[in-house]
Formats: structure tokens, C-alpha cells, sequence
């Protein structure tokens, strides 16, 4: 899968579908760059060679929302969940996000490290090559500090490229109640991530039960004035008018959209801000009535509308949400399956939402494409057809992984 000719960078509308494929072509990859790409290219002296005849050499996997750093699991109350208890009943017992809150404060940062480390080589064996990661399970200064350390400390040993995020407009831990909470983020934990994270992108949950909508613009607001970009999770279970807020203050994404009105995706394919659909989530929460009993509420299973925003030449990426809680899935190739079957995506775009532009999105104009000059950020799939990989439900498609220039998986069987 080769870059187009004319290719700029984020792809919308017709471009998303665009994909150029090539038959019995090399790629020539030198000092972490892909050099050159085209037929009967000479072996360098020395060089390796890795021979992927019948499969599909594509650009690596950028995934652009994950909550990958946490410990304990939420296993139990999972299966409670599935036995008819609502998730507000496990919530008066301490479980739900109020459990990975506790497990995370109380492990020390070695082993939170150790944890994400092992999820990071897991992501690796999927073809993801860049990650971003949320901190947002600490719901104190002292812990989003730690979490946020914790990433950083991972990225460093992980062949690939992680991205930091802070989330700290997450949950309302209402053991101190939601006011004091609401102002201690902005006016304590915002100021100490910005002394130690400068410029790092500031994230946060506007929903029910969650973080209202003016809060949640007084934290934007907040973090804008110090110069972070921003992200938001909108529209998951109800839609609150955040779309159309976040559109105006310039948010680099909006995730979720799950409850997103037509009207504000009209707002959000006209303007810079991206769309990121979580289809794992929607799937994982199931029917009206286990969406209920997760979440208290009865929307109905629904995933976001991203045939709409594509049609009207919006921003669109695909993640897969991974976390404890509601998306308990490192694949991005099952993320894509699922964009396509619930989300409107064709197999084109779907592979576009989990390259380019999530690529695009997170600052990275050097991957996301096999071209010429491009980080040698590749997967090679086990595939003849590059559609098996939405075709293909639970499976692994991922044949080796190119990092940088650096063979970091391989496998030779079929």
C-alpha cells in the first residue's frame, strides 16, 4: 500500500478511499527511512532481506485513544454485570472505575511500568507502531502525576513512538465531592501536570454523572491559557452540546460521538477537529439492557455515525479505546472490522482511520504512508488481499512489524 500521488497529509472525503495498491514491488529501507519504493531495487551490500511474497506490506498501526496504563482488573464485576447487577449497585460497592482508581494508587510506579510495558509489547504484536495513552485513573494530583511517569518511563524501552495524554477531567471521584474536586483539577492538578508535562494534551470526560459541560469548559479554558492542546470523550451515552463547544475552541479531537446529533456532526466535518470513533466500546456494552447495567442508563447499542462525517468531509480516525472497564481490546484490526460493520466505513477508509490520519492527528506528518522519505513504521500482513484485514474477526493478521527501520517482530508461518 503506497501514498498517492499528490498526497498532502490528513485524508477526507474521496481521499480516504484512496488507497494505491502495487504487485511484486521492494521497499528499500535505510537508516530508519524508506528510501526508495519500486521494482528490482538492488540489495545493498549487507542488507536484509525480508521476503513477503503473497502478503501486503502496509503502513503501521497508529492507535490515537487508549487508557493502557492501569492495574488490577475489573473482571468480577463483569461478570456481575452479566448476572443482571447494575453498574450503579457495583458503584455503591466500590467497584466500577472506582476500583482501577484504588489498584492504581496503590501500586508503585515500578510495577504500574512493568504492567503498561507488557501491554505496550502486546499493542506491538498488532501492528501498532505509535500509541497514545491517557493517564486519568488517579482522580488526584499525586496519582495522575505518577501515571503520567509511568508512560513516559515505558515509552522509553518501547521500540515504538507513544504519545502522553493527561486526562484529568476523567471521573468525579464524589468522595470529596464534586465541587472540591472540579476545582482542586483545575486549580491544582491542571498547574502541576503543565510544571512537569508542558505542552502535553489535555483530555476529559463530559458526560452524565461525569464531568458537566461548564466544568468541563472551565478546565478546557484553563488548559488553553497554558498553551496544551486539547482533547474531549462526548456524546457516549447523551449528548451534551460538547461537539459543538469543543469545535470553537479549536480541540485537536473529539472522541466517542456515539450520541452525536446530525447537526453537530455537520459542525464537526466543517471544521480541523477530528472525529475518533471507538467501535469496541459500542460492541462491548452490548444490547439496551447490558448497556444498562453497565452504565445505569438504556440508550441502545450505538456506535458513531462515521459514514456521515466522512460523506461531509470530516476529520475521521479509529481507535480502539483500549481499558479495563468498557474496552477490554488491544486490536486495532478489530477496531477497523467493526468500523466497518457498524460505523459506515468502507475497508479503504477504515485502513485510512487507523494510519494517516490518526497519524496526522497526533503530530506526525513522517508516518502512516509507504512512501519514499517516510518513517519505516510498517506491518506485513499474512494476507493476499488487504480487505482480509476487516474481513477478519479475532484473528492475527500480523505477519512482521517494521519499527523504525528495525524488524521488531516475525513471524514465518502462515
Amino acid at each position: 500500500m503506497e501514498a498517492p500521488p499528490g498526497y498532502v497529509g490528513v485524508r477526507t472525503g474521496e481521499a480516504m478511499r484512496g488507497l494505491k495498491m502495487r504487485e511484486n514491488v521492494d521497499v528499500l529501507i535505510r537508516a530508519g527511512r524508506i528510501e526508495a519504493v519500486g521494482d528490482g531495487i538492488t540489495v545493498p551490500p549487507g542488507g536484509q532481506v525480508i521476503d513477503a511474497r503473497g502478503d501486503v506490506l502496509m503502513p503501521g498501526f497508529v492507535d490515537c485513544h487508549t487508557h493502557l496504563c492501569w492495574a488490577g482488573n475489573r473482571i468480577d464485576e463483569w461478570t456481575r454485570r452479566l448476572a443482571g447487577e447494575s453498574y450503579l449497585q457495583i458503584l455503591k460497592d466500590g467497584g466500577g472505575i472506582m476500583s482501577t482508581v484504588r489498584a492504581v494508587r496503590e501500586t508503585p510506579l515500578v510495577r504500574l511500568t512493568e504492567l503498561l510495558r507488557q501491554r505496550l509489547d502486546a499493542s506491538l504484536r498488532q501492528g501498532i507502531t505509535t500509541i497514545e495513552i491517557k493517564s486519568g485513573y488517579g482522580l488526584n494530583t499525586e496519582t495522575e502525576i505518577k501515571m503520567l511517569r509511568a508512560i513516559r518511563d515505558a515509552a522509553l524501552t518501547w521500540p515504538g513512538t507513544v504519545v502522553l495524554t493527561a486526562l484529568i477531567g476523567h471521573a468525579i471521584d464524589t468522595t470529596v465531592g464534586e465541587k472540591t474536586f472540579v476545582e482542586k483539577t483545575i486549580n491544582e492538578t491542571l498547574p502541576t501536570v503543565h510544571a512537569e508535562f508542558p505542552g502535553i494534551a489535555i483530555d476529559l470526560f463530559c458526560e452524565e454523572g461525569a464531568w458537566t459541560l461548564s466544568d468541563s469548559l472551565r478546565l478546557l479554558n484553563a488548559a488553553k491559557e497554558l498553551g496544551h492542546p486539547l482533547r474531549v470523550h462526548a456524546d457516549q451515552f447523551t449528548s451534551r452540546g460538547m461537539v459543538t463547544e469543543a469545535v470553537k475552541l479549536g480541540v485537536l479531537s473529539v472522541d466517542h460521538l456515539e450520541q452525536t446529533t446530525s447537526a453537530e456532526l455537520e459542525v464537526l466535518s466543517k471544521s480541523q477537529t477530528f472525529a475518533v470513533g471507538l467501535p469496541i466500546t459500542a460492541i462491548n456494552l452490548g444490547n439496551s439492557s447490558t448497556c444498562k447495567a453497565f452504565t445505569g442508563m438504556s440508550p441502545g447499542i450505538k456506535f458513531a455515525n462515521l459514514r456521515e462525517l466522512v460523506d461531509r468531509g470530516g476529520r475521521v480516525c479509529v481507535a480502539t479505546n483500549a481499558n479495563p472497564g468498557s474496552s477490554p481490546s488491544i486490536s486495532i484490526p478489530l477496531a477497523a472490522a467493526l468500523a466497518v460493520r457498524f460505523c459506515g466505513l468502507t475497508v479503504d477508509e477504515a485502513l485510512t482511520a487507523i494510519t494517516v490520519n490518526p497519524a496526522m492527528m497526533l503530530g506526525f506528518k513522517d508516518r502512516g504512508v509507504v512512501s519514499s522519505g517516510k518513517r519505516a513504521d510498517l506491518v506485513l500482513l499474512r494476507f493476499e488481499d488487504y480487505r482480509e484485514l476487516a474481513y477478519e474477526l479475532g484473528g492475527d493478521p500480523v505477519r512482521a512489524v517494521i519499527v523504525g527501520g528495525h524488524v521488531a517482530r516475525y513471524y514465518s508461518g502462515n
